[in-house]
């Protein structure tokens, strides 16, 4: 069994990636173990030794924070927050995103800035290393104070209560912990809020939308290139030259892809009649550069947001400091997720139009990529499943990040509404996944039309592995396996890109 210590070191996205897919077991590092105890412990000194109120730690939370609570509620005080918050509705999150909240709070906690028992952190290493996945869902979260209601599910079960997974079946969670002989955490002081404080459900989701889009995006330049030589395209916009004379980052490791993976094709050397192509073949290193840029920018807030702690307030034991901040409001990933949203409906508007362009039946390809056209619809309908999927995520593009809505009596008076752009993001990457996957089923069909003529040996060898899930179709039949076929190859399909190649997104 491979293990992860969490030993206050940065997360990366390929860790993280590793971690879930190998279900690698977590373990505290003696370095995280003894950051923990020693904030709990300043903090068991700072309570019985301070006059003052300390925010959520001797008193109420919210508008509520001005009600002083004794010293023998403070474990109650914590336990009513958790109870109290879990107020989720709406569809499940995935499990594997609920696993990825549980190593995100676990990394958070692990830095010794929150004030956690020891037990309290053990608990949740426990329940990942056992696949114990709480029942979290996706309504209920304003962004700011954190992820109140979806952390407070995720947190149940450190008490006994709520409902998890467990071996693949959703039981209560009392039941499950009689089973393994496990007792609920007593909270203590500032625990509650430490656990409910935080930004692990859209910091989850952003990881999980992170994976999913780098290869996406890669998928997107290989599926492009398919499409350019099964279009009969010119390769001269690709040109380095062109790149540096607008040097933007992800146009010129566009254009270096694409020249990349048709070296050697017989088809972009052949010689054209046409002298330009449409805009969404000639236009590619632009429009595909542009999202890769805006991709970089929320992998960078990601990345930086796995690493932080966002609960509040915020102990400081070496400089004697509890401070009540706002490291829990979620505008930079409100932000970075509305960006991903546009950068991915654009590279799926752009690839439902050279779909489109491959069924024009232009450039010697048969009206809709069918020999009989007429008699056979061939691939005219595919082509309106995607433009139905493009439009819809045209419509998810609305931000989110510009909404607010008070509460807790005006004590909140600016929320982020980045739990709604998370969930949101998540519908626009599986819907830019499914787009891809019906070029590629257009491409691969124009491609056949080709023959005998060849492409270049990768993308050959990429279609190839198509053709083992999905057939060229001689003529009228049922396509929606052919999709779904399509959709699945793409979601396990290994780029084995050229190491000479560009890589990122």
């Amino acid at each position: 069994m491979q293990t992860h210590s969490i030993n206050n070191e940065k997360l990366t996205f390929e860790q993280i990636k590793k971690i879930i897919a190998g279900n690698y077991q977590l373990v505290l590092s003696e370095s995280a173990k003894q950051k923990i105890i020693r904030c709990r412990t300043y903090l068991d000194k700072k309570i019985s030794s301070q006059r003052e109120p300390i925010y959520g730690v001797t008193t109420g939370f919210g508008a509520l924070c001005n009600y002083s609570i004794s010293k023998k509620d403070l474990g109650q005080l914590q336990k009513n927050l958790v109870i109290s918050h879990a107020c989720g509705t709406g569809e499940e999150v995935p499990s594997d995103i609920v696993k990825i909240m549980l190593l995100l709070k676990i990394q958070s906690l692990s830095y010794g800035y929150s004030g956690v028992q020891l037990d309290t952190v053990q608990r949740m290493v426990e329940m990942f290393n056992n696949n114990i996945l709480p029942v979290v869902y996706q309504q209920g979260s304003l962004g700011a104070s954190g992820d109140l209601s979806p952390l407070a599910h995720m947190c149940l079960p450190l008490l006994g209560l709520g409902e998890v997974y467990f071996k693949g079946k959703k039981t209560e969670t009392k039941t499950v912990f009689e089973k393994l002989g496990w007792t609920p955490v007593e909270l203590q002081s500032k625990e509650g809020l430490a656990l409910l404080n935080g930004t692990q459900f859209m910091s989850a989701y952003g990881v999980y939308c992170i994976l999913k889009t780098i290869k996406l995006s890669q998928l997107a330049d290989v599926i492009a290139a398919v499409s350019l030589d099964a279009f009969d395209g010119r390769i001269e916009p690709f040109h380095e030259l062109i790149q540096k004379i607008r040097p933007h980052k992800g146009q010129m490791q566009t254009a270096k892809r694409i020249n990349m993976l048709l070296e050697g094709s017989e088809l972009i050397n052949a010689p054209k009649v046409h002298v330009q192509d449409p805009y969404s073949f000639r236009c590619i290193p632009q429009v595909h550069g542009a999202s890769k840029d805006s991709i970089n920018y929320v992998a960078y807030v990601f990345s930086n947001e796995i690493n932080a702690v966002t609960d509040n307030p915020t102990i400081f034991p070496e400089e004697d400091l509890i401070i009540s901040a706002g490291n829990f409001h979620g505008q930079p990933l409100a932000l970075a997720f509305d960006n991903l949203c546009i950068a991915l409906s654009e590279l799926g508007n752009i690839s439902e139009r050279r779909t489109y362009q491959l069924l024009s039946g232009k450039r010697g390809l048969p009206a809709f990529l069918v020999a009989h056209p007429g008699l056979n619809s061939g691939f005219m309908i595919p082509q309106y499943t995607s433009a139905s999927i493009v439009s819809q995520n045209k419509q998810l593009c609305t931000p989110c990040s510009v909404d607010s809505i008070e509460s807790s009596q005006g004590q909140e008076d600016h929320v982020s509404m980045g739990a709604n752009a998370a969930t949101k993001a998540y519908k626009v990457v599986h819907n830019l996944e499914r787009i891809l996957a019906i070029e590629l089923f257009n491409a691969a069909q124009a491609l056949d039309f080709r023959r005998p003529k060849k492409s270049s040996p990768f993308i050959e060898n990429f279609v190839a592995g198509f053709r083992k899930k999905v057939p060229f179709v001689s003529n009228d039949e049922v396509m929606y396996t052919h999709i779904h076929n399509a959709i699945e190859f793409l979601n396990t399909v290994e780029l084995n890109i050229p190491s000479a190649l560009v890589k990122g997104v």
